[in-house]
């Protein structure tokens, strides 16, 4: 059975793809491609069907990873599917946690860098959009160090499955 993971920022075009990009990379190196889908959302569908920012493309470039993107709206009907959603700001996880149609699915969402035990506090990822290309760079170290938390807790959740 696959496992979906779905990260959500707010217009599905800088933070979430970034996101998208490296832990797919990550399940990939580990092994899991057929057992984890990965894939990204907005909360709003204002640049639906646009591709990622281009310095979220260039960053995503520079340091190996696929920037191929199509942005979406996060749609609720998909909290059926999906078995863990990430939200990159704890302004999206209280916009989905609204959008949960049941406690169940409201339990699916949590935040990405409370993966990252050196995060300590502050757990939102901050949109670099309104920025320049280093906030990009600092978004990409900040899903890179969350990747790995959140790749043993995804890597724990399928051996529950199998036992």
């Amino acid at each position: 059975m696959t496992y979906r993971v779905c990260f959500v920022c707010t217009g599905n075009i800088c933070r979430s793809p970034m996101a998208e990009s490296v832990f797919r990379t990550r399940v990939a190196e580990a092994g899991l491609e057929g057992l984890v889908e990965v894939d990204s959302a907005g909360t709003g569908g204002w640049h639906e069907g646009d591709g990622a920012d281009p310095r979220a493309v260039a960053v995503l470039e520079e340091n190996g990873y696929d920037s191929g993107h199509t942005a979406r709206q996060f749609d609720p009907s998909w909290f059926a599917r999906l078995d863990l959603v990430i939200a990159l700001d704890s302004g999206h996880l209280r916009a989905l946690r609204r959008l949960a149609p049941t406690e169940r699915d409201a339990d699916k969402v949590r935040l990405l860098r409370s993966y990252d035990p050196a995060a300590g506090g502050d757990l939102d990822v901050p949109d670099p959009y309104y920025g320049d290309a280093d906030g990009f760079d600092e978004c990409l170290e900040m899903v890179e160090a969350a990747s790995t938390g959140l790749l043993a807790s995804v890597r724990e959740q399928l051996e529950g499955r199998a036992a």
